[in-house]
Parts: structure tokens; sequence; C-alpha cells
């Protein structure tokens, strides 16, 4: 199917009347910058997002919370820490990959998680910290031992429910050293599984795993497989340490389910559903909708993300595909063909910031998508976040003018 012009979706979605766009957050309404703590957020963006209340939501890896949350870049944004509590200004949806829940004024669950894995959780950065320190001294020799502790504690990202290790600042001291740049990603990957095996000695197995980005898909056993560096894209720079269930194509389906309630006032996969409780897999989260989802009363879904991987295999037998919007995107899709709408997926371009990411540029889509992907991908914005916000705020205002806001208060 030939793709949609973005002014063509933003005619598409003026007069829809029962609409939800579930977005992503970083490299879609904020550049991708090395370090989380210099990101910023368009006050702008944050007034459409409050005027599209009803009909918006996010779905973020990230985190709403604490220091390095989105909740103080929305503060940031509007020069305001009062005024997003009481008027309601925060992004609603859900965060962690989908553990923790946010209203839009900044009422904080996390469903289904135990006060065992938080306390984990919460010692993990410091842990975190002490094992870089005792192996990037191996992989970077020429490198005091101040300038590798500043290293290590710019790496940590120390959020509540998903603490994460990003290596852009590590790798900006490798620019175009793709051998070192693929050492550095294993000793990575070692770190975390060494993590994994302490929670699982602390009683906790199976509670969590880890999250790798950019990815290549699944491994057999289902663990997500690292993207390697390659010449012009650093491929994996983080791994986030995740409670189990955190999957965003789980989380889809509760905000769905929780759109449905605001709307309609019924709940078709309970109250209590969660992305802990809910399945793992495409195939069973598509047969749950199927089975418990009214589809006559399904919004027209507009998915939003700017993740998504395609490299061919070794052999050149095929593609591994991945990211971590893939997933999302390709159930929203799915969604579509059940209640007979044209759900709707943009891609935005996050090759604009500080890293290393494959472009939209020159159509041609390598290290994105292939001619084989069953994604479909409506819209493309090869413009970046500052194309996404200037459509965005668009449509918001066309909504507004049409009498499209919605009178829900979620």
């Amino acid at each position: 199917m030939p793709r949609l012009a973005p002014a063509q979706l933003l005619e598409e979605l003026t007069s829809v009347e029962d609409l939800l766009i579930v977005q992503d957050l970083d490299g879609v309404c904020m550049q991708l910058v090395k370090d989380p703590l210099t990101r910023r957020m368009d006050a702008g963006y944050v007034d459409a997002a409050a005027d599209l209340r009803g009909s918006f939501v996010v779905l973020t890896n990230g985190e709403h919370e604490g220091r390095r949350g989105v909740n103080r870049l929305v503060e940031s944004a509007l020069g305001d820490q009062v005024r997003p509590d009481q008027q309601g200004l925060y992004l609603p949806g859900l965060a962690a990959g989908g553990v923790q829940l946010q209203d839009r004024f900044g009422q904080l669950s996390h469903p289904g998680v135990s006060d065992a894995e938080m306390l984990f959780l919460a010692s993990a950065p410091q842990r975190m910290e002490q094992l870089l320190l005792e192996r990037l001294p191996a992989e970077l020799p020429g490198v005091s031992a101040e300038q590798l502790k500043t290293l290590a504690q710019q790496a940590v990202l120390d959020t509540q429910v998903s603490p994460t290790i990003n290596l852009n600042g590590v790798f900006a001291l490798v620019p175009g050293d793709v051998p070192r740049q693929r050492r550095l990603q294993q000793m990575l990957a070692d770190l975390m599984e060494q993590l994994l095996q302490e929670a699982d000695a602390a009683g906790l197995e199976g509670s969590f795993f880890l999250h790798v980005a950019p990815n290549l898909g699944r491994d057999a056993d289902g663990r997500e497989r690292a993207k390697p560096a390659a010449a012009g894209d650093v491929g994996t720079t983080d791994i986030q340490f995740m409670l189990t269930g955190s999957l965003k194509e789980a989380g889809l389906l509760v905000l769905i389910n929780q759109h449905m309630a605001r709307r309609h006032g019924v709940v078709p996969l309970g109250e209590d559903f969660n992305v802990r409780t809910a399945p793992r897999d495409h195939g069973a989260l598509l047969r749950l909708a199927q089975e418990r989802l009214p589809m006559e009363r399904m919004p027209l879904l507009v998915g939003v993300g700017d993740t998504v991987t395609s490299t061919p295999t070794d052999d050149g037998s095929g593609w591994l595909r991945g990211g971590s919007d893939r997933g999302f995107l390709t159930l929203l899709k799915a969604l579509g063909v059940c209640s007979h709408q044209p759900n709707r997926v943009i891609l935005v371009d996050s090759s604009h910031g500080e890293v290393d990411r494959p472009s939209l540029t020159d159509g041609r889509l390598l290290g994105i998508s292939d001619s084989e992907d069953p994604l479909e991908l409506d819209v493309l914005m090869p413009g970046g976040p500052a194309e996404y916000i200037s459509w965005f705020q668009a449509l918001a205002q066309r909504r507004r003018v049409g009498g499209r806001t919605s009178p829900e208060t979620a």
C-alpha cells in the first residue's frame, strides 16, 4: 500500500470520533541524546497533549517519575512545578515498558509488582556502577580512574523500575572504532547477565529480563538479540533491567482496556488486567484481544514510534527484525484488521540527535525495514521530532476547533 503524507493523515484523523494515539517518547517528541539528563521537551507539545486528552497516551520504556523521569521534563518545559499537577498536564499512560501507570495528574501505580522486586530494583543502580568500574578499565586502558568513575556514573540511569546502563558516553570515546564498540557491547551484555543471576540467587528467579535497545528481535529462547555496531550505526547502546512482563505490546492492550472503561464504562479485560498478568507473545495477545475486546467499540488506533530495525541474516536467507517499538506497532496494525479499521503507524526519524541511528532521509529504510517486512509503516517523518511535534500540534488544534476534544478526564 502507498504511504500517506503527514498532511493526509492529519486530514484523516481530524474528525475521527473515537481516536487513541499511543506514542513512544524518546526519539519521537524529543531528540535522542547521549546523556538523558540533558533531554528537553517542547512546551507546545505538552499543551497539545493536554488538548488531546482522552485521545492520547504514552507507551515508553522510560519512566514517569524520579530525577530522570518525563514528569521533570514536563515541569521544565512549562517552567512550573505546580501547574502540571493542578491542571493535569502530565503525560498519561504506561512507562517502564508497561509496569508504571500514570494519569494526567501524575498519580502513579505499579500493578503486579512485589515489594521484594522493588527492593532489588532500588539496589540495582549502585551494583551496576560497581560492575562497570570493575570491567571498564580493561576496555578503556588509556582512560584515567577519575574519568572512568565519571563515565560509569553517567552510564547508569537510576530509574525506579527499569534501571539502565547506557553506553553512549563511552562510545563517544571510540567513534568509528567498530571492533572496540562491539567489545563494549559484549561487556555490557555480560555485566547485565551477571545482575540477572544475582537476582535469581536472591530468590527472584524469573522476575526480571533484559531489554536490549536497539535490538534485532528475539532468539529461540526469547532473549533479545543485540544489534552489533557497524560503520555509521553504533547499534545497541543500552540495556534495561526490567520486570518480566514489561512488554509494550502487552501495554497496548492495557491502554485499550482502560480507554474502553473511561469511554464506555466497560472493562473487557478486567479491572486488574496488567502487563504482568498478560500473555507474553504476539499470538496470545492477539487471541486475547479477539476473544475479549468488543471490536465494535475499538477506537481508531495510531501508533507512533522511532525504533524499528531490520538486518539481513548472515547467510542472506532472511531478516532479523526487532526494535523496541516493533511489537506494539505490529499488534496495533493487527487489531485494525480485527476491528475493520485503518489503524495507522507513524515512524519518526530519530537519527537527528546525538546517537548514531539509521535515517529515513533517503527513503530506503536501510537498517529499519525491508521489502518483505510485514509491518506496514503508514507515515514516515524524516524531519524527526521537530516535524512530528509540528504535526501533533496541528492535529490538536484541528480537533479542538472541530469540537473533537474528549470530555474524558483521564
